[in-house]
Formats: C-alpha cells, sequence, structure tokens
C-alpha cells in the first residue's frame, strides 16, 4: 500500500487545491495521506468531501515552524478529527498565521533592498488569503515575476530563504517546546520534519532528546536522499518513538512527487495507534 504522510496543498502554500490533491493522489494508488499544510488544518476539513469519491485515507495534520536556538525548525503534528474543533489548537495557528504572515512581509522589504523589485501584492495574488503567507508564496511570485527568457532555477531561488542566503529571516516567535507542548495537549503526535536539511546532527540529537517525539525518516531530499534516510532510519530506530515519511509535495513544480517517496505502512499503523494513546 502506498502512503504519504508529508503533503501541502493551497491552504498554505501549495499549488493545488484539496481536491486535485486527493485525485492525484487516487490517480497514482495512494491509499492514505496526511495534509500537512502550515498552521491550518483547513484543508483536512475540505478533504471531508472528497474521502468517499476518491476512496481515500486522510490523516489530519499540520507543519509548524518553530525555533530551537535561533534556529528554524519544523515540527509535523498528526491528529484524530477531533482536531478540526478543538479551540486551543485552532486559536493558537490562526495566531500563528498571522505572525508568520508579518515575517513573508519583512522579507518581501529585504528582497527589495538587495536590489529585487517584487511587489508585496504580487506575493498576495500566489497566496490563500485565509492562510499562512510564507517563504514559500515568495519564492512563487519570484519565479512567476521574471520573464522566460530571465527565469532563475528554483534551487537558486530557494537558496535566497536558506541558512546564510540573502533574505534568511528565521521564525522565532513559536519555540519548539511550546509546539511540542501544544500537539501533545490537543491529543496529537509531534514528528520533527526532514531532519537532513537542518545540516546540524548535533542538534538533531538534541530535539529527539527534548521530548518524546517522531522523526521523519523518509523524505524526498534533492540530494543524498538515500544517504540520509538510511543515517535517520537508524537514528530513529534509536532515539525517536516513531517514524514517518512523505514527500512535502507542494505542486507540479516540486522537485518530487507525490507518492514518491517509498514510506513503509507500518509507519501509519503506528502513528496511528500513537494518536489513539495521546489522546
Amino acid at each position: 500500500m502506498f502512503i504519504d504522510l508529508h503533503v501541502h496543498t493551497e491552504e498554505s502554500d501549495g499549488a493545488l487545491s484539496v481536491e486535485e490533491v486527493l485525485k492525484l493522489a487516487s490517480e497514482r494508488g495512494i491509499e492514505a495521506l496526511s495534509l500537512t499544510d502550515h498552521e491550518t488544518t483547513h484543508g483536512v476539513e475540505l478533504a471531508q468531501h472528497y474521502i468517499d469519491k476518491f476512496k481515500l485515507k486522510v490523516v489530519p495534520g499540520v507543519e509548524l515552524v518553530t525555533a530551537f536556538k535561533d534556529i528554524e525548525v519544523h515540527l509535523l503534528g498528526y491528529f484524530g478529527e477531533t482536531c478540526l474543533n478543538n479551540l486551543q489548537l485552532q486559536d493558537r495557528l490562526k495566531e500563528l498565521r498571522l505572525q508568520r504572515t508579518a515575517l513573508a512581509y519583512d522579507m518581501v522589504k529585504q528582497l527589495q533592498r538587495e536590489g529585487l523589485s517584487l511587489k508585496w501584492s504580487e506575493v498576495e495574488k500566489v497566496a490563500n488569503p485565509e492562510g499562512t503567507v510564507s517563504k514559500g508564496h515568495i519564492m512563487h511570485a519570484i519565479h512567476n515575476h521574471f520573464e522566460k527568457s530571465e527565469e532563475i532555477p528554483w534551487r537558486v531561488i530557494s537558496a535566497l530563504f536558506q541558512p546564510g542566503g540573502a533574505v534568511y529571516l528565521p521564525f522565532l516567535e513559536h519555540s519548539f517546546a511550546e509546539a511540542v507542548d501544544l500537539i501533545y495537549a490537543c491529543g496529537g503526535m509531534p514528528v520533527l520534519a526532514h531532519p537532513g536539511l537542518l545540516n546540524n546532527l548535533r542538534i538533531v540529537n538534541e530535539l529527539l532528546s527534548q521530548r518524546p517525539i517522531g522523526l521523519e525518516v523518509y523524505y524526498g531530499y534533492w540530494e543524498k536522499r538515500e544517504t540520509l534516510i538510511r543515517e535517520f532510519e537508524a537514528l530513529g530506530g534509536e532515539k525517536a518513538i516513531l517514524i514517518t515519511g512523505g514527500s512535502d509535495f507542494h505542486g507540479p513544480f516540486s522537485q518530487v512527487t507525490l507518492g514518491q517517496i517509498d514510506v513503509p505502512y507500518e509507519c501509519l499503523e503506528i502513528l496511528e495507534k500513537g494518536i489513539k494513546s495521546a489522546f
């Protein structure tokens, strides 16, 4: 059975609607996936209208941008369906969306100082007005800003927003510890997302030692994918309470497509047991 536990839609920074994502998943033989949009579960709510149509299991999820020692760390939260009506979770997600949108605005101003005449209105055109505006939307806007002859490679655009990049501004308003506590308090399971993107194994070990959490092992890294997966398989088996995986699919432009990463089905079974025990 094919599964994908890390998928984005246009409810955050993905390019496809919830219906389009579920349709594509069904066409590719995926039987279970998790919608993990940034700071929102609205896509999960919308998915309830299409589950019977596409015969898919949808695991409620969310991806949170957090801070640990002034480093931006992404944390996945997986829940039962009760998360949709959990006021503690939904109120906090709304606050975080507003804070992250404010940071995105600062990133655009930084781009302008670097000499790129991108306007905030161009970013708003590719963003969901009800969701978080993030660096993903800014990257789309940059891509759209240039004529085809001047097109900038995605890797070059992405590098601008990575640590050391010209417009890297980490989101430091939500601590990693607070985010883990929030997920547990709302009956969910926290999982450290794409640890290989941190480029710091010491930090990954520290994060796994903070609280009992899961580790995203199977992930669509652009480089050294197999090496990183093997490395984190070993670490996850030793220090994480469970392991997961997914494509981190954002749309047709994604370097890794929906369902492309081979995630063992037992990851979902163990995750669902963990959610039930947490709740």
